[in-house]
């Protein structure tokens, strides 16, 4: 019974911590293994088909890309620096759906507005306590 009541409390902090694990991970695992890794292994290829909105230069926009979709995930994935790893990664997002890609439809971007939000809540909540960030402000404060 003890872990029922620990389920159904809507402030337990368990489950908070817990559920905002499993976001961090997912969020990070999606993002890293979906958009990053294919962008960084096949550095050749995305520099011919990367769009350059701002008119930097593919190699620039590609390093920016690769940065928020494989350095900030895995950051996200270890709790580190966690709030300022999502910035990042929901500018590339942002610039995706709004300037890359406007005439998308939301079915079309709903990858991408998904990955707006997880990030997005992320960065106002932080990576929680089961995180490496969450265990050196415990250590800090005690």
């Amino acid at each position: 019974m003890p872990r029922l009541k620990t389920f159904l409390d809507p402030q337990s902090p368990t489950l908070t911590a817990t559920g905002l694990l499993f976001m961090r991970v997912m969020a990070a695992l999606l993002l890293l293994f979906i958009h990053g890794l294919p962008k960084l292994l096949n550095w050749g290829g995305e520099l011919q088909r990367i769009e350059d909105p701002f008119g930097v230069g593919a190699p620039l926009t590609l390093g920016l890309a690769v940065f928020a979709e494989v350095a900030c995930p895995l950051l996200l994935l270890l709790g580190v620096a966690a709030r300022l790893a999502c910035l990042p990664v929901l500018a590339v997002l942002l610039v995706a759906l709004v300037v890359v890609h406007p005439d998308w439809t939301l079915e079309q971007g709903q990858f991408a507005w998904l990955l707006v939000a997880l990030y997005g809540g992320l960065a106002l909540t932080g990576p929680g306590a089961y995180s490496v960030s969450g265990m050196f402000w415990r250590n800090r404060v005690a």
